[in-house]
Formats: structure tokens, sequence, C-alpha cells
């Protein structure tokens, strides 16, 4: 008889289901069991003797975890750890409610009921990764030279945080020009520019509740760090940078009339975007968010047929 005989249950060959072949990436048909795990059993060879034949594939770890030449390192940074896998650490300073945090005020910002903890970072532990540490003892060198190294309380840099791939230098407020000047004129670190001065309300933060960040960058090495000074709403004087990044003219202008930072030796420490006769900072978080009258003193709206035209 020719062609293939029917099995013994009645059913052809033919009909059988096909056999699944096992897929380049090592995926599995849905609902198939684990290799190794459940069925190995029923096909004749038990968990233990599957393990044992599959192939042992082990992973090199030389260079890992090796600051300035592990090339994961960049991209661990960006994720909140260190190059070592450390997660980079920060302690509950207090719980804020609303978007803002304003108090006695009504908040129109629609999120009145959200409540957030407040967090503070807290120093990052050597080694930085990558190009940071060099960085860290550049400075740290150059500032010993007027007695200002790293180490100790009479040094100018309170403490060095490292998170999402950044490094910031929190600096003491007598010490800022000093280490403005020496990043700007050692040779191998050459942050001669700078990005602007920002200024940060943290109420919560007793003692230190604002801050002046200094965004620096080196056109030379192709590198950026980020400089703190924090001072207590009720001192807030910081020495004025104008001297080192003479931009900085205008953006301790705009930090004074946001947040009330008072820049000392700055050449005209006015009002840049509101009015000079504007009553508090507008972008500190205890200013009233709403219901207040808005009203520019001594302006006045041209009759529209002398108004500029765009067209």
């Amino acid at each position: 008889m020719s062609g293939d005989a029917p099995t013994a249950g009645g059913q052809d060959p033919k009909d059988k289901a096909p056999v699944q072949e096992p897929s380049p990436s090592g995926d599995r048909a849905p609902g198939s069991a684990a290799p190794g795990v459940a069925g190995v059993e029923g096909a004749g060879m038990d968990a233990t003797t599957k393990a044992s034949t599959d192939p042992v594939v082990e992973e090199s770890t030389e260079g890992a975890n090796t600051p300035g030449t592990d090339p994961d390192a960049t991209r661990t940074s960006e994720r909140g750890l260190s190059p070592a896998g450390t997660p980079a650490a920060a302690t509950a300073v207090t719980t804020r409610r609303g978007m803002f945090g304003v108090a006695g005020a009504g908040d129109t910002s629609g999120y009145s009921g959200l409540v957030t903890t407040s967090t503070q970072s807290v120093p990052t532990q050597r080694p930085y990764g990558g190009w940071f540490d060099e960085v860290a003892d550049l400075l740290g060198d150059s500032l010993s030279e007027v007695g200002l190294g790293e180490d100790g309380q009479a040094g100018a840099i309170e403490k060095v945080v490292v998170e999402h791939g950044e490094i910031t230098f929190h600096v003491r407020r007598e010490h800022v020009v000093e280490v403005c000047r020496r990043l700007r004129d050692e040779p191998d670190l050459r942050f001669e520019l700078s990005l602007g001065v920002s200024g940060v309300h943290y109420p919560e933060d007793t003692g230190r509740e604002l801050h002046a960040v200094y965004h620096l960058k080196s056109i030379t090495h192709t590198r950026r760090v980020r400089l703190e000074v924090s001072v207590p709403d009720s001192d807030p004087h910081i020495p004025s940078t104008t001297g080192i990044y003479p931009t900085h003219d205008w953006h301790e202008r705009e930090a004074w009339d946001f947040f009330g930072l008072q820049f000392d030796g700055h050449p005209a420490l006015t009002r840049i975007h509101m009015p000079d006769d504007w009553p508090g900072h507008p972008q500190r978080k205890d200013y009233p968010l709403g219901g207040i009258p808005v009203e520019y003193k001594g302006a006045t709206v041209p009759p529209p047929d002398v108004r500029r035209q765009y067209t």
C-alpha cells in the first residue's frame, strides 16, 4: 500500500500539529513551558540534566565600574546612580501641599490637593565617576593655594553632589568669587562661559531658604559644572560675581527681582522685569497666587492709531 498508514487512533500523520521550531531569539511560543522548569520531564530529561547541558556564558567584568573607563558610566549616572551603582541619596525635609507650597493665599493652580515630600540631596562619596573626580581634584588643589581647600569647615566647598549625570559644588557664599575665578582661570579647568545665575526658593530648608545657582561651561574642555550658594531668608546677601563673569550683571538683577537675593558689589542692582515700585518678589513660593490686583503704576497705553505695527 502506498502512502502513510493512519495511526492507531485513526489520525492521518499529515493532520498532526506541526512541531514548534525554536526561534533564533530564544522566544517561546505563547503558553509553552520554560525550558528546564516545566515540561522537560515529559521529554525524557529532568530539569537538572537540561540545565547541565546548556552552554554557560560568562560576562567579563574587566574594567567595570572604573571611573573614567566604564563606557556605561554616563548612562548609569543619568539614571540617578553613581558609576559604582549606588543610588543618589536624599533626605526628606518636609511635606509640601499644593503645586507651589504657598500658604495663606488662594491656590489657583488647580493642584491644591497635591501632597509631595520635599527632599534635600546629601553629599556624594568618591569616586564621583568620569571627569568629575579630575575637576574636583583640580579645583581643590587650586583653592588649597589660598587656604580654601575642599575639606574642613574653613574650606570653600561645603559638599559635592552628583545626580542625574551632573556635578554640583555647594559653595560657601563668602568664597563664591574666588571659586569662580579659579574655575575660569586655571588652564586645566577653563570654565570660561557662564550660562546664567538662577534663583531658587526652598521655604522648608530652614536657614538656607534662598539658593543662587551658577551654570558654568568649559568650551575648552567641553564640560559643565554647577555651583550652588545657600543663604538664609533673613540675610540674603551674596557677593556679586560680575567681576568674573560680566554677563552676571543682568542675571543677578533678575535673581534679585524675582527672589530677593541681594548681590553685594553689583554695579546697579535694580529690578529688570518688574516695575521699580513692585511689592515683593513674585517667584518666591510664599508669594500670593491669584486674588491680588495687578497694577503697573505710571504705565500708559498708547491709542490704537499710534501703536506699533507688526505687519
